[in-house]
């Protein structure tokens, strides 16, 4: 009795364990299918992620989701291909690039641009920069874009510049006149000029102008002219002359102060001047061996004869500067007069004086007795090389 019970419950455990494998199996079973069904029913999709790529299979239904399921930040400067509200389909091909932030120097203006481009070169294509060789480009073209890359470029114009007279073009990124040389490797001297101003701007139309100033000292032998001098010889028939003692020129060594721009002189100043050799007077013996009064008030029109003849200016020691028949010699530094004995010469007459030359017998003289004259000069160093002599003078009205 007690062996049919105990076979009665292994029988009831049995049939209990198989249907609990049978539910199980089942269960099983099932899970795989669905799992063979859920990956069955993925889509295949060719993704390339910044130039790499790989073969993946998702359920997104479009771009968006595929990238959230990537964990993929994308920004909407980055390039990505197709959009990101397309839908995804069996073997799609996806093509994404992350853009990088350049901070682009161009010329001094600084901006942000960005990029998916992989290298300088095509970044500035990008952006429609053309290149010189003559630019100036902080970083090689092939080299690659980053996050944060700074790209200074200066760009090249056509500079004339005028060195010295000599005129050339050159290329230059300067931004003024001081950059400019320096780039070029011009030094300016201490006395030289440049034209605009060192801290001035240039650009494509701004010409430079530089002037090269040179001092430099002259040093001229010149000759010193002689004096004439008269002396009266009392056995010397009156109107006639001797010379008895030829004159020599001398030698002064004169030093001056000499500027020069670009070769050419532009000022002269004396600065010292040094004798030589002295100038030898020539002495002129004039006779006055019986004087006889020659021309009278009613002097003869064409009449010749010698007179003694100093010189004289309106600024002289005792001259008012005005004749004795009213003329300003200061009004009129050009005038011609001639001081005279009016007993000999009247006032008024018109005279030829030699080595003079035509002129008015205008004004009288304290010392002016008989026949003696004095020239009118209007600078003082005219007059002292009239000196004294003896002259023809001839009557004409």
């Amino acid at each position: 009795m007690k062996f049919t019970k105990m076979k009665d419950l292994f029988t009831n455990i049995f049939r209990r364990n198989k249907a609990l494998i049978l539910i199980a199996s089942f269960l099983v079973i099932a899970s795989l299918t669905g799992l063979f069904i859920y990956q069955g029913t993925k889509k295949n999709v060719s993704l390339t992620l910044n130039g790499n790529k790989k073969e993946i299979k998702t359920h997104a239904e479009t771009v968006h989701e595929l990238l959230g399921e990537l964990k993929i930040n994308y920004k909407k400067q980055d390039y990505l291909s197709p959009s990101v509200n397309a839908k995804v389909k069996d073997n799609m091909q996806i093509v994404w690039k992350p853009a990088c932030m350049v901070i682009l120097k161009l010329n001094g203006e600084e901006k942000k641009v960005w990029t998916t481009r992989k290298t300088v070169k095509e970044f500035l294509a990008e952006s429609e920069i053309a290149i010189k060789e003559q630019d100036q480009l902080s970083v090689p073209l092939e080299a690659k874009i980053k996050q944060g890359l700074i790209i200074n470029l200066d760009t090249a114009f056509q500079v004339v510049v005028n060195d010295g007279g000599e005129e050339r073009t050159v290329w230059s990124t300067s931004t003024t006149v001081a950059d400019f040389l320096e780039q070029q490797g011009i030094k300016l001297n201490e006395l030289d000029r440049v034209e605009p101003g060192l801290d001035q701007m240039i650009g494509e139309n701004v010409p430079i102008n530089i002037v090269r100033v040179e001092k430099v000292t002259d040093v001229v032998e010149e000759p010193l002219e002689f004096a004439t001098v008269t002396q009266k010889d009392s056995n010397l028939e009156s109107g006639k002359q001797q010379v008895v003692q030829e004159g020599k020129t001398g030698k002064v060594q004169k030093t001056y102060e000499v500027i020069l721009e670009n070769g050419q002189e532009v000022s002269k100043t004396l600065i010292s001047e040094n004798v030589m050799e002295n100038a030898t007077d020539k002495i002129v013996a004039v006779g006055t061996k019986e004087m006889t009064q020659l021309v009278s008030r009613g002097t003869e029109t064409g009449k010749e004869f010698y007179v003694s003849s100093t010189a004289y200016t309106a600024s002289c020691n005792g001259c008012s500067g005005k004749t004795a028949t009213g003329i300003d010699l200061h009004a009129n530094p050009g005038a011609k007069i001639i001081a005279v004995d009016p007993s000999v010469i009247p006032l008024g007459t018109k005279v030829y004086v030699e080595g003079y030359g035509y002129a008015i017998a205008a004004d009288t003289g304290t010392r002016i007795k008989g026949n003696k004259i004095d020239v009118f000069f209007a600078s003082q160093s005219d007059a002292y090389r009239w000196g004294q002599r003896t002259v023809k003078i001839k009557i004409l009205q």
